[in-house]
């Protein structure tokens, strides 16, 4: 993707001046078989960074702090929307405001999948089932629920298009995903009926109607607040699988996602054909024929990798939930059933409660993060000073990329990132490139952004989740 003890507004930080010798930061690492410069097999271990940590379990901002955030967030990052602070009444204005911008055609040339050129002709047919005429003057305001993980497209289609012909992972007509259980305001239908614009606490975007169940606000806000719950804390988990109740079969949740329990059902009786007491028993969303919202029983195995609340915020647990994702493939946009860099970021913090808006450009300015932002006129000294005073935590951002802070070994400060590729000077002077395409551990100072400038050198902010 989103105190007072936050008053999070936009400050720098006091960073620590750089010690003293000059950083020879590739020459100064091994470079094992893999290639990825300086990382290890023991690197690769959450215990090895916890183990870096002066106080890895202290609370870093408890569940009160937290809940301020995230109230702060919504109500000063114009990228977040506050469902339950929207009209009964949308007019066409706010809908387009929110359809147009996303939904205009790029002007660049698109490829498909086998590399082929996307037409014109298919583009403006695209285009044209957003339907942007037949937005009404007033209608009223609509919710729903996520009823299974759902892609969020930036036009009503299934079609992959490219950037170029040799490209098949980053589809640019898709956004994000969104998760079960997620609230969202139905904004418009496309024009063959088979997709909804929707609008969800940090995105607004096309998904699949078969995605979202309809409700009245009170179905949907309720559901969201609902209490007992369990908290996915895995990467991800899936419910039991059910002959019983197909669409909940086997049904994905992913990392911070959180599900009510039925508390109320009779302990000796079978769920869906299977006795409950090895399980947790959720109440899912359900679509039904007419894509009306109905609640369902599901069973999750208590062995699955769930917690009764939100983890507290430590640097124990931020590292811990991000080795969850190790080696997880990259997918731009939460496709592969995985996610990008801002994805990974926000899902791990997600799981603590911290809530975070969906993309880089948003998380790197938000009016509601403590950050510090870098321009032309912080020189390479006072970049590398801040990159030897980051935090166990902290997010570093530079253009269309997000690393979190794991801390520093060897005198080098090391991140954990969802990342394409990793480049730096080897002892000769020649780059090395390494494609990592996944959830990766490498130092930052080598890290090239191009063959001139550093991931260092073109930072442009860092984000600290601190009282």
């Amino acid at each position: 993707m989103r105190l007072p003890l936050l008053a999070f507004s936009l400050l720098t930080f006091a960073f620590a001046a750089a010690p003293a010798p000059a950083r020879q930061a590739s020459s100064t690492l091994s470079v094992p078989p893999s290639g990825v410069l300086g990382v290890g097999e023991a690197q690769l271990t959450p215990a090895f960074w916890i183990g870096l940590q002066a106080q890895p379990d202290r609370v870093i901002l408890d569940s009160a702090a937290i809940a301020a955030q995230n109230a702060k967030l919504l109500q000063r990052d114009p990228s977040m929307h506050d469902l339950s602070a929207l009209p009964t009444t949308l007019d066409r204005a706010q809908v387009m405001g929110w359809i147009k911008p996303l939904s205009t055609l790029p002007t660049h040339p698109l490829y498909d999948v086998n590399g082929k050129p996307v037409s014109a002709a298919t583009l403006q047919a695209i285009a044209a089932n957003a339907a942007l005429e037949a937005i009404p003057a007033q209608q009223e305001t609509r919710y729903g629920l996520v009823v299974r993980r759902a892609a969020l497209r930036g036009f009503p289609t299934t079609l992959r298009v490219f950037s170029s012909d040799d490209d098949t992972d980053i589809d640019r007509f898709q956004e994000t995903a969104e998760f079960p259980g997620t609230p969202v305001v139905i904004a418009h239908t496309s024009a063959d009926g088979k997709w909804l614009f929707v609008v969800s606490p940090r995105y607004a975007a096309w998904t699949g109607k078969e995605n979202v169940a309809e409700g009245s606000a009170a179905q949907v806000f309720g559901y969201a607040d609902k209490k007992p719950y369990r908290v996915v804390t895995g990467a991800s988990v899936h419910t039991v699988f059910t002959r019983e109740q197909p669409a909940l079969s086997q049904l994905q949740l992913d990392m911070g996602t959180r599900v009510p329990l039925l508390t109320d059902l009779p302990p000796d009786q079978p769920v869906n054909g299977q006795t409950p007491y090895t399980s947790h028993v959720l109440q899912l969303p359900l679509r039904d024929a007419d894509g009306k919202l109905q609640f369902a029983p599901a069973l999750l195995q208590k062995n699955t990798d769930t917690a009764a609340d939100y983890l507290p915020l430590t640097r124990a647990n931020l590292i811990r939930q991000a080795f969850k994702f190790l080696g997880e493939r990259y997918g731009w946009g939460h496709a592969y059933d995985g996610r990008d860099c801002s994805g990974f970021v926000s899902d791990v913090y997600r799981s603590m409660g911290v809530q975070m808006p969906r993309n880089t450009s948003k998380q790197a300015i938000s009016p509601a993060l403590a950050h510090r932002v870098f321009t032309d006129k912080d020189s390479r000294q006072d970049r590398i000073a801040a990159a030897y005073a980051l935090q166990t935590g902290d997010l570093v951002y530079i253009p269309g990329h997000v690393m979190m802070v794991l801390g520093q070994f060897n005198g080098q400060p090391y991140v954990i990132h969802d990342v394409g590729g990793m480049s730096y000077r080897k002892a000769d002077g020649s780059r090395a490139r390494v494609k990592l395409n996944a959830v990766s551990v490498t130092p930052l100072l080598p890290l090239l952004f191009n063959d001139k400038q550093t991931f260092v050198d073109r930072m442009t902010s860092i984000v600290r989740t601190r009282p």
